[in-house]
């Protein structure tokens, strides 16, 4: 199995890891990086003052006239109820949330929330994308009219906002498309709004922490083979028992990215930047990666991700393929949702740290630092791209802190959000943190930073 994970690092990972070139750095954030083989989308009708916006890891988003990233909030169901914003209505007001709903167990509702004085309302922590009195409908961005009288743009009928943690053109740090797989264990998260992907038809995308990966439309990974040449598949007949090529209709045309070459006499076979398609028969869970273990064939992505920190590695566990700082251990991320009627999320350092410090210390800020400590950034160590920075935080708090400050820890960022290794791994590919917290981390806890996680059916 660890020759199969070793493949599976050196062929897929290999390219993640990669550097793109450095950008115009300003203090210890840059701009985002997008790829020269970026996303296509289809062009759809937009409302006057909004337009598609490319960005680092969720590829083609709707955006503001600012380049602001929208997002919608689906009606989601949890534990103890449903919450989220119906159709062609907006449940995200300025009246600020005090006490728990009691939406996710294990709260009650009616306990205070944590840190009243400084805590935002939904709608100052999601903007609403106010639209002018006289605006009309356009294509599928509609408008609803929210409790207050005021008009707001939706887009396939759902009430669309921009995140005040987003700073830049390209920012999409307030929320993600990528799945956790959390079910009702997790809060009501938001989701960015994305046009449609211009893949023709039997073909789907899915965000992954490499990036925007192909599927066909019954979410089974699509492959390209090294042995094959530009619109030409040299897969023979025994070859394509395992690996199914991906027909494509007499009628279907070149566009883009995309195009068809005549396989055999009267059978056509889609291509993807000229690279023949298939799907892997031996591939049984959604989502997978596990063709690439076989020398000479890869996953496809519309986009990849920019590369991690150059002074991260990659390592192998018994469950996937982790990132590692620079001596090997397991970098986790932590992800947090408070129960409030608006799900207002608490993993960001600007957020209540009340939850952080109750789940990797029982409360105190000291135990916290030695189960779970920040990965601390080199001093020579610089963000190259918007997805990964540099933050200064205090690290008894877990607040943001000047640059410099007096006991302030200069630490890695992932999506704004620092990065932390765990105690209890001892050696590089263990990861004894995964899962630790409520509902296993989903609701409240830590996470593994999977560059791939699919051999034991787990998925993005």
């Amino acid at each position: 199995m660890y020759g199969t994970m070793r493949r599976a690092l050196n062929l897929g990972i290999a390219l993640v890891l990669s550097a793109f070139p450095a950008a115009v750095m300003a203090a210890e954030t840059v701009r985002a990086v997008i790829p020269a083989e970026r996303e296509a989308y289809l062009r759809v009708p937009l409302p006057p003052g909004l337009r598609v916006e490319h960005t680092e890891l969720e590829g083609p988003v709707f955006a503001n006239a600012q380049g602001m990233t929208l997002y919608y909030w689906p009606h989601d169901t949890l534990r103890n109820g449903v919450t989220g914003d119906s159709k062609q209505q907006s449940d995200c007001t300025f009246e600020k949330t005090t006490h728990t709903a009691g939406l996710m167990s294990p709260y009650p509702p009616g306990l205070e929330l944590p840190d009243l004085d400084k805590r935002l309302a939904c709608a100052e922590e999601w903007p609403p994308l106010f639209a002018a009195d006289d605006a009309k409908p356009v294509g599928d961005f509609t408008l609803i009219t929210r409790k207050d009288g005021k008009k707001q743009w939706a887009y396939d009928q759902a009430a669309l906002y921009t995140s005040r943690l987003d700073k830049v053109p390209g920012d999409v740090m307030a929320a993600t498309s990528r799945e956790s797989g959390g079910g009702n264990d997790g809060p009501a998260t938001r989701r960015p709004a994305k046009p449609p992907s211009a893949v023709p038809g039997g073909f789907a995308v899915i965000t992954s922490t490499n990036g925007r990966m192909l599927l066909n439309d019954k979410n089974f990974s699509v492959y390209v083979s090294d042995r094959d040449g530009p619109n030409r598949s040299n897969c023979d007949e025994t070859c394509a028992r395992t690996w199914q090529p991906m027909l494509a209709p007499v009628a279907g045309r070149a566009q883009g990215d995309w195009s068809t070459f005549e396989r055999s006499p009267g059978v056509f076979q889609w291509a993807f930047r000229k690279r023949p398609l298939y799907t892997h028969v031996l591939d049984y869970d959604v989502f997978s990666m596990k063709g690439s273990d076989q020398p000479g064939w890869q996953n496809v992505f519309l986009q990849r991700t920019p590369a991690v920190p150059k002074h991260f590695t990659a390592q192998e566990s018994l469950a996937g393929i982790v990132l590692g700082d620079a001596n090997g251990k397991t970098i986790y991320t932590y992800n947090c949702g408070d129960d409030s009627k608006d799900q207002l999320a608490c993993d960001h350092p600007d957020a209540p740290q009340q939850y952080r410090l109750a789940i990797c210390g029982g409360g105190d800020a000291q135990r916290c630092l030695q189960t779970w400590p920040y990965v601390v950034a080199a001093a020579d160590a610089r963000p190259e791209s918007r997805s990964w920075s540099i933050l200064n935080i205090d690290p008894m708090s877990g607040r943001l802190a000047a640059p410099g400050a007096a006991g302030s820890l200069r630490v890695w960022a992932y999506r704004d959000r620092p990065v932390y290794t765990y105690a209890r791994d001892l050696n590089p590919g263990d990861t004894f943190g995964i899962a630790r917290g409520e509902h296993r981390g989903r609701r409240n806890g830590f996470t593994a930073f999977w560059l791939r996680d699919d051999f034991f059916g787990n998925t993005f």
